[in-house]
């Protein structure tokens, strides 16, 4: 007898739907075919043990399961209840009419319990467009699936409840989401804020740039002086996630099985701070069977990358086509995946091997050619990519025992947001451009026109300030971010020397 059940498969971020046949006939044997890697391939041993533990038979006849389309290969132990299924029902021990109707998906232990996988919101997203009623899953995974409109979801944890969900004999409740209030409700939940940040009030003046203008952005001082407190801060002041940016980011993090059970959509920006020891394939993604990266973990939110010239020159070279493209290509023979991401870099480092030049009480006891031999372990194209360098001295203890509080996120995060709604409506005509870092040199030339005196103030910080020829559209669109948060049309002359400011690197014999 052929049955047919339904699972999903993911690529890239998106899935497709597989269809599961199993045909029992005389004779003797299991085959499996469709392209199934060792994973799949050792689903015989828990299926057997799983619907035995049941108390029913696994058929002792000739049993084929091919998985289709063949052509796509299929991965991990996700596919052990539909394949169970299949058995059960081409064995004519549950009844087939409801499997047409429902996607399943899970892995099975030896004693039937049913096991959380990966991927499953891309998942949820193909079964409703493909028409299915309903969705079965692990139960810690049934959140996650439940954020999906006009599909029921079901959670289970043996394969018992699937059987009699099946078979018309379970109580079994949907899983039910009020996606829009969760989301609503959790959008403003953070647990940093500014406020707990005393004194370096130029450093928050640079990261409220840098959020307005989606610019990446670079901090220089010394080790206690506040980087990384200050970076774990970001997020809480970058526009809050939209829905259509919280599905794509959840999407991404289900691929990469980052979801935990009690999630159902991610309502906050991500804060991605991989260690400097991180491969190159763990940064952008890839391995033999594709998988999303730090810098696609980070899409819509922040990747922080501290003691940036620790990190190895592989490692960051490779980031320099998705900080332009936003969006990583990851090729094999006979495949192709993207990848999303679209972050906001904010690194940080030492700016010398002591970690103390230009520090106005302790001594540095480098050389100058220790200090440029330590800058020029990032290279010019990727420093290229950073709008904003920023100094930070460490705060005196003065300002550390004062009781004020300072402004806090929320404030901030009100300025930013106005600076980004002007910025939507100018690049309204432009699809997928949403800030002034994402400007061409054509867009510069457009939204960026500068006044005679502006014109005569660049000029002049060119050539006194000796700023290398890549800082000159960098100015710009910090310029134009700048005027944004004042919310002026016109760039004007203190916008541009404030702009100026955060080009540290660039400037001549910087380290001496």
């Amino acid at each position: 007898m052929l049955v047919k059940t339904y699972g999903g498969a993911v690529s890239g971020i998106n899935a497709l739907i597989i269809t599961i046949e199993v045909n029992i006939s005389r004779g003797i044997n299991f085959y499996l075919v469709g392209l199934p890697d060792s994973a799949v391939k050792e689903s015989l041993q828990r299926v057997t043990s799983a619907i035995k533990e049941c108390g029913l038979e696994m058929p002792g006849k000739k049993i084929v399961v091919n998985m289709a389309p063949a052509s796509i290969r299929k991965e991990g132990a996700a596919y052990d209840l539909p394949i169970a299924i299949g058995i059960l029902a081409a064995s004519e021990q549950l009844n087939k009419d409801l499997l047409e109707h429902y996607l399943l998906m899970g892995e099975l232990s030896l004693d039937g319990s049913v096991h959380p996988i990966r991927g499953v919101l891309p998942i949820a997203i193909e079964a409703r467009k493909q028409g299915f009623k309903g969705f079965i899953l692990p139960e810690k995974n049934a959140r996650e699936a439940a954020v999906v409109n006009d599909l029921t979801v079901f959670g289970v944890h043996h394969i018992r409840e699937v059987i009699a969900l099946l078979s018309n004999t379970s109580d079994l409740k949907p899983t039910l989401v009020d996606t829009r209030k969760e989301f609503f409700e959790r959008i403003d939940d953070f647990k940093l804020d500014f406020s707990e940040v005393k004194g370096q009030e130029n450093v928050k003046r640079a990261l409220e740039i840098a959020a307005a203008g989606g610019h990446n952005i670079l901090l220089i001082g010394p080790p206690g002086a506040g980087k990384t407190m200050l970076a774990k801060r970001l997020p809480g002041i970058i526009p809050p996630l939209t829905l259509h940016e919280a599905l794509e980011t959840t999407k991404i993090h289900s691929v990469a099985g980052k979801i935990s059970g009690d999630t159902s959509l991610m309502t906050q920006r991500p804060f991605r701070a991989p260690h400097h020891t991180i491969s190159d394939v763990a940064l952008v993604g890839g391995g033999q069977y594709p998988q999303p990266g730090e810098i696609s973990l980070a899409h819509n939110g922040v990747l922080f990358l501290d003691e940036l010239p620790e990190f190895k020159r592989t490692v960051l070279e490779v980031m320099r086509q998705p900080l332009e493209d936003r969006v990583i290509s990851i090729s094999r023979a006979k495949f192709a995946v993207e990848y999303p991401a679209s972050f906001m870099l904010v690194a940080s480092m030492n700016p010398c091997p002591c970690g103390y030049y230009n520090h106005p009480e302790k001594a540095c006891v480098c050389s100058s050619g220790q200090v440029q031999k330590y800058l020029n372990r990032i290279s010019g194209p990727l420093l290229d990519r950073i709008d904003i360098h920023i100094e930070i001295v460490p705060v005196p203890f003065k300002m550390l025992s004062e009781k004020q509080h300072s402004e806090t996120s929320k404030s901030v995060r009100d300025r930013v947001v106005a600076a980004r709604k002007l910025q939507g409506d100018r690049f309204e005509a432009f699809p997928g451009m949403h800030s002034n870092a994402q400007m061409s040199s054509r867009l510069i030339r457009k939204f960026c026109k500068l006044t005679p005196e502006g014109e005569s103030i660049l000029k002049m910080a060119m050539e006194k300030l000796g700023l290398s020829a890549r800082a000159y559209d960098r100015i710009l669109k910090v310029s134009r971010t700048i005027a944004d948060l004042d919310g002026k049309d016109q760039i004007e002359s203190h916008h541009l020397s404030e702009a100026i400011h955060y080009r540290s690197l660039d400037r001549k014999n910087w380290a001496g």
